[in-house]
C-alpha cells in the first residue's frame, strides 16, 4: 500500500533454515537515512545476520554501520510505531496500551516493515502489529527479516502472548496471534499490557 500512495515500502528477504531465521535484508527506497531529517538523503539497506549484529547502510554506499534499538529502561518514554493501514492493526487498541504504558508521543505510522528499521535503529522503540480479527494469520514474508533485525539490534518479537514467532509452519505464522517488538528491557511491560 505505501508503493502504491509513493510513501514508504519495503523489499525484504530472509534466509530460514528449519523454522530459524539465519540472515535478513531489507531495502527501503523511500526511507531517510537519517529519520529525524525526513527531507534529506534516502535509500537504506538494513543488513542482519544471525549472532553477527544488525547495519544499515545507503544503497549509494558500501559502508555499514552497526545499529542498536534505543536504550531505553522505561515504556512511559517510549515511543511506538503502527501500521498507516487501519485493516492491518488495531489503532484504538494500541492507543489504550500506550495508555496502560505511560506513552504520551504520538506513533510513528508507516508502511511495511520499514517500521522493524524504525524501530531497530532507534527512531521508535515499540512496533506493535494487533490482529484485526480472529482468524488472520501473518505471512511469514512480512516478518522474517524484520524479526531477525531486531534480535539482532537489542529487541525482542514476539505473538500477543509472549510465545515466540514460528516460521517452521509453512507460509504463515499459523500458531502466532499479532506481533509485539521492544527493547528486551521493556518487552516484558510491552507484553502485560498488551
Amino acid at each position: 500500500m505505501g508503493f502504491l500512495r509513493g510513501d514508504q515500502f519495503c523489499v525484504g528477504l530472509a534466509l530460514i533454515i528449519d523454522g530459524d531465521i539465519q540472515l535478513g535484508v531489507l531495502g527501503c527506497p523511500n526511507l531517510p537515512v537519517d529519520l529525524k531529517a525526513p527531507e534529506g538523503e534516502r535509500e537504506c539497506l538494513f543488513v542482519a545476520i544471525k549472532g553477527q549484529g544488525a547495519f544499515q547502510h545507503k544503497f549509494s554506499s558500501t559502508e555499514e554501520i552497526q545499529i542498536h534499538m534505543a536504550d531505553i529502561s522505561s515504556p512511559s518514554v517510549a515511543s511506538f510505531c503502527e501500521s498507516v493501514e487501519t485493516s492491518h492493526s488495531l489503532h484504538d487498541d494500541a492507543a489504550k496500551i500506550a495508555s496502560l504504558l505511560g506513552i504520551t508521543k504520538q506513533p510513528l505510522r508507516i508502511d511495511s516493515m520499514c517500521k522493524y528499521c524504525a524501530v531497530a535503529r532507534g527512531y521508535a522503540d515499540i512496533y506493535l502489529r494487533l490482529p484485526v480479527r480472529p482468524d488472520y494469520e501473518e505471512n511469514i514474508w512480512d516478518h522474517a527479516a524484520g524479526c531477525v533485525l531486531i534480535n539482532e539490534a537489542g529487541g525482542t518479537v514476539a505473538d500477543i502472548y509472549n510465545k515466540p514467532l514460528d516460521f517452521s509452519l509453512g507460509r504463515t505464522l499459523k500458531s502466532n496471534k499479532g506481533v509485539m517488538v521492544a527493547h528486551s528491557k521493556i518487552f516484558g511491560q510491552v507484553i502485560d499490557a498488551v
